[in-house]
């Protein structure tokens, strides 16, 4: 708890000093009430005494008056303290998180992350008005009320408190175990926020699927165990109430036994004994209280835990100590021998290639190849084990990531946008935009095209990833972000392999555009969409095994030449010796599609039988 008071809570000392004070006068008013039960039963109420009656009222409606007035003026206080020191603590974490290494979010689920920001935050927050506000004002109360008590009869006192070392081993272990049943109940929220995750995004497949009964199973499931931890981390947090009670009950009655038989031997008055069992009668509430913030402290060091050891998790890809100034014109890339292992499996190996600057060099090879980790390593999103990225002649790792990643704008298939107005997802946040140069962009990016088809133009709300657009569109709309990012270096990362023929084409001319004056990497499966690259880079295994132009690849007869067969069915034969080619009249299929195909049938129950 003490790094959350030096980096959340110190700054409101001030605040929290005067909420303190106002704390104390409305936790003494209890002490208050219970001393003037004395002089109301034995002066107030003796005949005769009508003034000082009067006057024990006024006393009373003053004490009322005060304790309103204190408890409504430090509770505000105190929700705004723990408000603002809890937004401080999320905007810190978030931050914090977003800073860690792709690796640490692969391992990471949302939900997971989710979990942290919001409940275990929210857990910290309700321990610190619990904490301080009852804790702190139920201390006063409970000082107050016992130095009336002690004051009447200091006997009485120790008799009442008798049971009290009876609590301390029971409480220690009801503490331990519902900080063992929060911990339990935050892991099981952080799977269901996970799990809630993955429906909603995959809420497409889910239905196409058929599986909404499994994920219900799924979900029913978990939150049935999480009601059992929420459940038994209650009844941990009430235990320590009703011991609290125990004890009290076994405390007044023997009290009674002891000092009612004083009051009728005379040698205690009536309100004596009265401001005595007034001051023990309000003294449980606020026991029962502590009882409680006891039981709520373990849950939110549960939660203090956890956050704690998200904040001292680091980043491994850090900025130089020394970093070296980005190159100002239109760079160059050059990967050296670079190689890269996630743990036993290798994904890069050896690879070496240069892209030109201000050309167009595309990545090419089948799936697992390595084309997407090249671009995480450019990016350093990742760092290879060995060799050098360099970009303008500089190592990307003497660059700051700022620096770095300020060079690069990326077009991937999955086309991200937020839940903001299209506007919005163009200018992130960009203020006092020329009009003329948005529109000009708008035009260049082929968003002028749809934009008036949509009914707010570009203050259309585009909805979560952006699904009140089409593929095309929203394609468009990332390009124009490229566009006002105005960045030397473009990566494409089949940017239009999910769009349809007629999306593609406009796609591809905004491509076009974005790529003037810019070093382009494109990776790509679909070899047509590269062809007119001024390099092609093959890659196979983590390694580049070619490189050359499209023509220079397809005479060379290599891998490259071997997927464009693929690709196109063609045997590499020119036009002329296919047209020389005699045709079967009755073509067969080979041998080993025959086979296939024999297999196949074989399996169908309507065609064996």
């Amino acid at each position: 708890m003490l790094w959350v008071w030096r980096g959340y809570l110190r700054k409101y000392k001030w605040l929290l000093a005067l909420a303190a004070f106002l704390m104390a006068i409305e936790g003494s008013s209890l002490g208050a009430i219970s001393y003037m039960m004395k002089p109301m039963f034995d002066t107030a109420f003796t005949p005769g005494n009508s003034d000082a009656l009067l006057l024990v009222g006024l006393i009373f409606a003053a004490i009322f008056a005060t304790r309103g007035v204190t408890s409504v003026c430090h509770k505000v206080i105190l929700t705004a303290v723990s408000q603002k020191a809890s937004a401080d603590l999320r905007g810190d974490l978030i931050g914090h998180l977003m800073r860690q290494d792709n690796a640490y979010h692969q391992t990471h689920p949302p939900g997971f992350l989710i979990q942290r920001v919001q409940s275990d935050v929210q857990s910290i927050n309700g321990v610190w008005a619990a904490f301080i506000t009852r804790a702190g004002r139920d201390m006063i109360s409970l000082v107050a009320l016992i130095g009336v008590a002690v004051s009447v009869d200091w006997r009485w006192t120790l008799i009442t408190c008798i049971g009290t070392p009876l609590l301390v081993l029971p409480v220690l272990a009801a503490q331990r175990f519902v900080r063992r049943r929060a911990r339990e109940a935050r892991d099981l929220g952080a799977s269901i926020a996970t799990l809630l995750d993955e429906i909603f995004h995959g809420i497409i497949p889910t239905k196409l699927n058929r599986l909404e009964e499994y994920q219900i199973t799924k979900f029913r499931g978990s939150t049935k165990r999480l009601v059992r931890a929420e459940v038994r981390a209650s009844v941990g947090t009430a235990s320590i109430a009703g011991m609290v009670d125990l004890t009290a009950g076994l405390g007044v009655f023997l009290v009674l036994l002891y000092g009612g038989s004083e009051i009728v031997e005379g040698e205690k008055t009536v309100g004596q004994f009265m401001s005595f069992f007034t001051a023990m009668g309000m003294m449980f509430e606020p026991l029962r209280r502590l009882g409680g913030v006891v039981g709520q402290w373990q849950v939110a060091a549960s939660a203090i835990e956890r956050i704690k050891e998200l904040i001292d998790t680091q980043p491994t890809l850090i900025d130089p100590a020394n970093p070296l100034a980005p190159p100002r014109d239109v760079p160059g890339i050059e990967l050296r021998d670079v190689s890269l292992a996630y743990g036993d499996t290798p994904v890069l190996q050896g690879a070496t290639f240069t892209a030109e600057p201000g050309k167009t060099t595309a990545i090419v090879g089948a799936s697992g190849a390595g084309k997407s980790t090249v671009f995480n390593v450019l990016t350093r999103l990742v760092d290879p084990q060995s060799g050098d990225v360099r970009i303008g002649g500089v190592s990307n790792r003497d660059l700051t990531l700022s620096d770095l990643r300020n060079m690069f704008s990326v077009v991937s298939q999955d086309a991200m946008l937020f839940d903001e107005t299209l506007r919005e997802n163009i200018l992130l946040g960009r203020q006092n935009i020329d009009e003329a140069q948005l529109q000009s962009v708008l035009e260049a990016a082929h968003v002028a095209d749809f934009l008036p088809k949509l009914a707010e133009g570009l203050e259309t709300e585009v909805g979560p990833r952006g699904s009140n657009l089409s593929g095309g569109q929203r394609q468009r709309a990332v390009i124009a972000r490229a566009l006002f990012r105005n960045t030397p270096i473009l990566l494409l990362d089949e940017a239009t392999s999910a769009l349809d023929a007629q999306s593609e084409t406009v796609v591809q001319a905004a491509l076009d555009r974005l790529s003037e004056g810019r070093t382009t990497l494109v990776i790509a499966h679909r070899l047509s969409t590269v062809r007119e690259a001024d390099k092609i880079v093959v890659m196979d295994k983590g390694a580049v095994v070619d490189q050359g132009t499209h023509d220079e690849l397809l005479a060379g007869g290599g891998l490259y030449a071997e997927l464009y067969r693929l690709q196109f069915n063609t045997d590499g034969k020119t036009a002329e010796e296919k047209a020389l080619t005699p045709v079967p009249d009755d073509p067969q299929p080979d041998e080993p599609a025959r086979s296939m195909l024999g297999r196949l049938m074989s399996r169908l129950p309507w065609v064996s039988s």
